[in-house]
C-alpha cells in the first residue's frame, strides 16, 4: 500500500510536468498590413481552444524582423495574456526566399529523376557480371561440347554488347544530371548568402478561468518594409482635367508572405521617433578643415574619389551635392557625408513625409511576397482642373513644352515621386513631382510639341566689337522667331536671359528687352505670347559688354 502511494505521487508529478510543458502550435492568419513610408504594422488573428488554467501556444507565420516593444496580443472571452516571447524560426521552409525555394524544388525534382538511372546502371552491372561469370564457367567446363560452347559465346557476345552500350548511355545521362545539380547547388549557395529575413514565432501563455474558445488578435511592427509613391498622369487634351493615378511601390522582406491581405497605405513613419526635439546652447568655434588620408581602398565615380579606412566609415568628396560611394551616387547637403549611412539610405526607397499623415485603404486584397522587390499597388484616382500653356527656353532647347499648371495640388495628398506622363492617349515620358520645392502652383510637363517651331539666332549685322582707349565694347543682338503651325490658338511663355556682372570691371550697357518682363538681379526675361493658328512672331533683344582690353569674357 505504501508503494502504491509513492507510485501515485510520481504519476501525478509527471502529469503536472507534462501539463506544464505541453505546447500547442497554431498558424496565424495574416489579415492586414498597414504599410508606412518605412516599416509596416501587421495584424494576424487565430481562434484557439483554451482549457481551464494555464495554456501555452506557439504561433507560427510570424515575421522575423519584429520590433519586440510593438507586440500587442489580445484575447476574448476573459482569457488573460500572461507573457509573450518572440523567437526566430530558421527551420520553417515557408519563409524561404522565393528564389531559394525554386532552386531547392528544382534540385529535388532532378534528384528524383536521377535515382531511376542509378538503379538502371546497377541492374546492368549485375547482368554484365552474370555474363562474365557464365563465360568463366563455360571456359572451365571441359566436358562442354563445341556446339554448347559456341552457343554460350554467341549469348555473351549478343547480350554483353547491348548491356555495355546501354550502360554507357545511362552513365552519360547521369553525368549531365550531376552537372545540372552541381550548377543549381552553386546558385543556391549564392542565393542563400543574400540577406533574406527568416520568419519567426511567438510563444504566448494564456490563463483562463474555464474552458472556452477565444479569438486572438496579434499586431506588431516590422522594419524591413515600406513603400514609395509613383504616379500616372493623364491629360486627354488641353480642355480636360488632369487625371492622377496614385500608385505605391511596396516592398517587404519581413520573413513572412503577405498572402491576400488587406492593405492600408500610410504616409506616416513610425521610425521617425516620437520625442520632441530639445535645443542645446550653440557655441561658436573656429573651423578646422578635415583632412582625408588616402588608404588602399579607393572608390571612383564621375571624377570624384572616396577614400576609406578599413576601421572606419568611408568619406565622400563633394561633387556639387552628389557623392559616389561603391559606385552609388548619394545626395547630401554638407561638404562631406558619412558614406556608410548614405549607402544604407540608398538600399531602400525613402520618401520624406510632409504635413498630416494620410492613409489609403486598398479595397482589393493583395499578395506581397517576402522578397525585397517592389510590387505596384493602385491606390487612388484623382481628377483636378489645370491651366495649360506652352513654355520655351530656346537658348537651351528649341522645342516648346506643354505645361499643365495645378493650383489646388495640396488637396491631392501627393508625396515626392516619379511620374509617367500620358498626353492624348500616348506615353510621352517620365517626370518627377517635387512637393518639397513647389509653391502655390505645380507645373507638370506634358512633353514637347513639334508643331510649335522656334528658332533663335544671333544677329550678325548688329554684332560689333570696338576698342575705345583701354576698354573693349562688344555688342550682342539676337532674334527669336516663334511659329504656331497648329490650327488653334496657343499661349506660350518664352524665356531667355541676359548676362549679369559680379565684377566692377565688366559693365553691361544698352540693354534691349523687347518689352519682356526683366529681372535685373538674375537677367531673366519672359514674354507671354498668344499666337493664332499658323501665326509667326519675332522677338529681338540685345546688350553691350564693356571690359578691359586683353581680357576674355566667359
Amino acid at each position: 500500500m505504501k508503494h502504491t502511494k509513492i507510485y501515485s505521487g510520481i504519476a501525478v508529478l509527471l502529469c503536472m510536468q507534462l501539463s506544464a510543458s505541453a505546447q500547442t502550435t497554431q498558424k496565424l492568419n495574416l489579415d492586414k498590413a498597414t504599410v508606412f513610408i518605412r516599416g509596416a504594422e501587421l495584424t494576424s488573428t487565430a481562434k484557439i481552444a483554451l482549457s481551464k488554467g494555464e495554456n501555452e501556444f506557439v504561433f507560427t507565420n510570424v515575421a522575423g524582423d519584429v520590433n519586440n516593444q510593438s507586440i500587442v496580443v489580445s484575447a476574448s472571452n476573459g482569457a488573460v495574456v500572461e507573457s509573450v516571447t518572440f523567437q526566430n524560426n530558421y527551420t520553417n521552409t515557408d519563409n524561404l526566399s522565393p528564389r531559394v525555394k525554386e532552386l531547392k524544388d528544382s534540385i529535388d525534382l532532378i534528384n528524383a529523376r536521377r535515382q531511376p538511372i542509378d538503379n538502371k546502371i546497377a541492374t546492368l552491372n549485375e547482368q554484365i557480371l552474370i555474363l562474365q561469370n557464365n563465360r568463366k564457367i563455360g571456359g572451365n567446363n571441359n566436358g562442354m561440347s563445341v556446339l554448347e560452347l559456341q552457343k554460350m559465346l554467341d549469348l555473351v557476345s549478343s547480350k554483353m554488347e547491348g548491356y555495355l552500350n546501354q550502360k554507357n548511355k545511362e552513365e552519360d545521362n547521369l553525368k549531365k544530371i550531376d552537372e545540372r545539380i552541381a550548377n543549381l547547388n552553386k546558385q543556391l549557395e549564392e542565393e542563400q548568402k543574400k540577406e533574406y529575413q527568416p520568419g519567426g514565432q511567438l510563444l504566448v501563455k494564456f490563463f483562463s478561468k474555464e474552458s472556452t474558445q477565444s479569438n486572438i488578435a496579434i499586431t506588431y511592427i516590422v522594419t524591413n518594409a515600406g513603400w514609395s509613391p509613383s504616379y500616372d498622369v493623364w491629360a486627354d487634351d488641353v480642355h480636360s482635367p488632369i487625371k492622377f493615378y496614385y500608385k505605391a511601390n511596396i516592398f517587404q522582406n519581413s520573413g513572412v508572405k503577405w498572402n491576400n491581405v488587406h492593405l492600408t497605405i500610410s504616409t506616416g513613419n513610425p521610425q521617425e521617433g516620437m520625442q520632441a526635439p530639445v535645443l542645446n546652447p550653440w557655441y561658436l568655434s573656429f573651423y578646422t578643415p578635415r583632412t582625408l588620408y588616402q588608404t588602399p581602398k579607393l572608390y571612383r565615380g564621375r571624377g570624384e574619389e572616396v577614400a576609406s579606412d578599413k576601421n572606419s566609415s568611408a568619406w565622400g568628396l563633394r561633387n556639387g551635392n552628389l557623392y559616389t560611394v561603391d559606385g552609388v551616387q548619394v545626395q547630401g547637403n554638407s561638404g562631406i557625408d558619412m558614406a556608410q549611412g548614405a549607402v544604407e539610405t540608398m538600399q531602400v526607397v525613402a520618401t520624406n513625409n510632409e504635413g498630416v499623415n494620410t492613409s489609403f485603404d486598398i479595397e482589393l486584397p493583395y499578395t506581397i511576397p517576402s522578397d525585397g522587390q517592389q510590387h505596384l499597388v493602385a491606390i487612388k484616382k484623382y481628377e483636378t482642373p489645370a491651366i495649360f500653356e506652352y513654355y520655351a527656353a530656346p537658348k537651351v532647347d528649341n522645342d516648346a513644352f506643354l505645361l499643365a499648371k495645378i493650383t489646388n495640388w495640396q488637396d491631392l495628398n501627393l508625396l515626392p515621386g516619379q511620374t509617367n506622363i500620358f498626353y492624348e492617349g500616348t506615353y510621352v515620358g517620365q517626370g518627377y513631382i517635387d512637393t518639397r520645392n513647389t509653391q502655390d502652383t505645380m507645373s507638370i510637363s506634358l512633353g514637347r510639341d513639334k508643331k510649335i517651331v522656334i528658332k533663335r539666332e544671333r544677329d550678325k549685322q548688329l554684332r560689333s566689337v570696338k576698342t575705345i582707349g583701354t576698354n573693349v565694347r562688344e555688342s550682342f543682338a539676337y532674334n527669336i522667331s516663334v511659329r504656331n503651325t497648329r490650327k488653334e490658338s496657343i499661349t506660350l511663355v518664352l524665356a531667355d536671359q541676359q548676362p549679369v556682372s559680379n565684377d566692377k570691371d565688366i559693365v553691361i550697357e544698352d540693354r534691349e528687352t523687347n518689352d519682356a518682363s526683366f529681372d535685373e538681379a538674375t537677367g531673366m526675361m519672359k514674354w507671354p505670347l498668344t499666337l493664332k493658328g499658323n501665326e509667326t512672331k519675332t522677338l529681338k533683344f540685345g546688350y553691350t559688354l564693356k571690359y578691359p582690353k586683353g581680357k576674355t569674357i566667359r
